[in-house]
């Protein structure tokens, strides 16, 4: 039985492919159409379907839609505010964006949105692009396809316990918004799952973590992962008023306040703008009283749950700083984040969802082990295509040590390795690697990213080896292998590494495992060989405003474009002169 999984209602759009309970397939729309998160999250672009995505995950399985059993769509639109049973007819302004609406009022764009998810599985069936559609045929005349609306917090739900290495556990999920929902609290007891609370709309820590973000000056839905590195660099100056903004209760949940800001925060920072003190402040007052609420909110999930294990998923689960806070100071034995957290991880969940309930399979047989779950090339595409290039290349009769002998001469490569990752960090197959022995490492990279001077750069070290370079959080908290934690640097290491440590002298940590990605961690022996040092910086695969690279072309493209030394792409190298390794 094969069930594809879809996100498409807000951003991050992304499709799953599932057989049987097992993951055939996973990716993000951006991959292929280079446009970040896939689309803005307007209710104009709902109508927007991942077809490559689904394109991409039909053609990993061999198979045409026609032949898809079950289809997954990760938002319910019965249950959007203002909904009603047997609605028929949306009326729409003619400049609905014209139309100032008062706080707490339906958008005018609200039946629009309704009528494109609600058209979905037509337009699907139907409405892939030319290019595409040879996957697509037919499935409109003869499809037997089931669809099913999956209200997008079980979604979020579904892509944390049947994904993670639990046999039971309790849930927690947080992102800006759903249907009517923007927390969900649960338990799965390894054979059925339980909500226990949730917290609705207008109440939500994602929507309150994208108002500061705009208020810093950065892109909402996008770029808060800036504002958290931006918080070591401040101080709590602005605690108190942000306690304002969110409050929790006693039982589990919160409230947020739609106040103004700039009587709190004192004026917005202008996109560009330079970063000043207040502005560092803001980001560590809003860091730590998030910390501070989901510390509460966990707790009573634990009371409440009685589990010792937490599952994570939601927008606000990529947030590595709190889930750190929440694995060394919460309730909790082991916390286990889902990579793909956000709203492209409800292609996933969706899916899976959709297959456990449909499907005979009432225990789980997979769990999610790595993000290894997009397209792969192989070594005649990718030798087509640099011959067609005109560039010099070779292929190498070692690429763990060739490419390890550059890093340890200080050079950059980018690293082309097998099947792109799920999610929206680059764990060894879409990478830029470096040394980390040099300080000026991190200025580097960021240069060539055009990348903000403050945002740090990740270790990625082997699993076994990991503790001898960075302090465990807890007992039972197991290895990191999708950079979602942060973990101290030894003290007695720092020196050493002085690329990967961040301000506060934590780093974003990345394990890997030899089974899950051979050539990445021979890599990191062969570099370890050279310098006594199993450690190399790891950081996606792009530039500033693109999407991490996902094919040989896009490689290229980002190679030739940018002052990257050198790209391992598959068995072959191809360098430019500077880097003086000219094949």
């Amino acid at each position: 039985m094969y069930t594809l999984g879809i996100n498409a209602a807000y951003h991050d759009s992304a499709a799953c492919l599932v057989r049987d309970g097992e993951v055939l397939a996973a990716a993000e729309e951006e991959r292929f159409t280079r446009i970040k998160h896939g689309k803005r999250p307007v209710p104009f672009s709902a109508w927007e379907l991942p077809y490559h995505a689904i394109d991409y995950c039909l053609a990993e399985a061999g198979i045409l839609l026609r032949d898809v059993d079950h289809v997954a769509y990760s938002l319910a639109p019965h249950l959007l505010p203002g909904a009603q049973p047997g609605q028929d007819v949306v009326t729409l302004p003619l400049e609905p964006s014209a139309r100032r609406r008062a706080a707490g009022t339906a958008s005018p764009w609200d039946g629009l949105f309704r009528s494109y998810i609600v058209n979905a599985p037509r337009q699907l069936a139907d409405g892939a692009p030319h290019h595409l559609a040879a996957r697509f045929a037919g499935a409109r005349q003869g499809h037997r396809f089931h669809w099913h609306f999956v209200e997008h917090h079980s979604a979020h739900e579904a892509s944390a316990f049947l994904a993670a290495p639990f046999r039971r556990c309790a849930v927690l999920t947080m992102d800006g918004r759903g249907e009517r929902t923007s927390t969900s609290y649960g338990v799965f007891d390894g054979l059925a799952y339980r909500r226990l609370r949730q917290v609705e709309l207008p109440h939500s820590l994602g929507l309150l973590y994208e108002r500061i973000t705009r208020h810093l000056g950065f892109l909402h839905s996008s770029d808060e992962y800036k504002v958290m590195a931006l918080a070591s660099f401040g101080k709590p100056a602005y605690l108190l008023a942000l306690r304002e903004l969110l409050r929790a209760d006693d039982a589990g949940g919160y409230r947020t306040e739609a106040r103004e800001l700039a009587p709190l925060l004192g004026p917005a920072r202008q996109r560009g703008a330079p970063l000043e003190a207040v502005h560092c402040d803001i980001a560590r007052s809003l860091q730590q009283v998030l910390e501070e609420t989901v510390l509460r909110m966990a707790r009573w999930l634990a009371d409440a749950s009685g589990e010792r294990q937490l599952a994570l998923a939601g927008g606000v689960a990529l947030n590595c700083v709190m889930n750190t806070r929440l694995r060394d100071h919460g309730p909790f034995d082991a916390v286990w984040v889902q990579p793909a957290a956000g709203d492209a991880g409800t292609a996933l969940g969706a899916a899976l969802l959709v297959d456990r309930e449909q499907g005979a399979q009432p225990l789980r047989r997979w769990s999610m082990q790595h993000a290894y779950w997009g397209p792969a090339y192989g070594e005649d595409e990718i030798r087509s295509l640099l011959e067609a290039s005109g560039q010099p290349f070779r292929r190498m009769a070692e690429p763990a040590e060739e490419v390890a002998e550059l890093l340890a001469r200080g050079r950059i490569v980018a690293w082309f390795q097998g099947r792109m990752e799920f999610g929206p960090r680059a764990l060894g197959a879409r990478s830029i690697l470096a040394s980390p022995l040099d300080a000026g490492m991190q200025r580097r990279l960021n240069l060539l990213k055009d990348r903000e001077d403050f945002r740090p750069v990740a270790p990625v070290v082997m699993e076994e080896r990991a503790g001898d370079w960075f302090e465990a959080g807890r007992p039972g908290d197991g290895s990191a292998p999708f950079m979602l934690f942060v973990y101290r640097v030894r003290p007695e290491r720092a020196a050493r590494i002085p690329a990967v440590c961040h301000v506060d002298g934590t780093a974003r940590v990345q394990t890997i495992r030899r089974k899950h990605n051979p050539a990445y961690y021979d890599l990191l022996a062969a570099f370890e060989r050279r310098t006594g040092v199993p450690v190399l910086v790891n950081t996606s695969f792009n530039i500033r405003g693109e999407p991490i690279v996902c094919t040989p072309h896009d490689a290229l493209a980002c190679f030739w474009t940018s002052p990257l030394d050198a790209l391992a792409i598959g068995p072959y190298l191809v360098t430019k002169p500077a880097a003086g390794t000219a094949p």
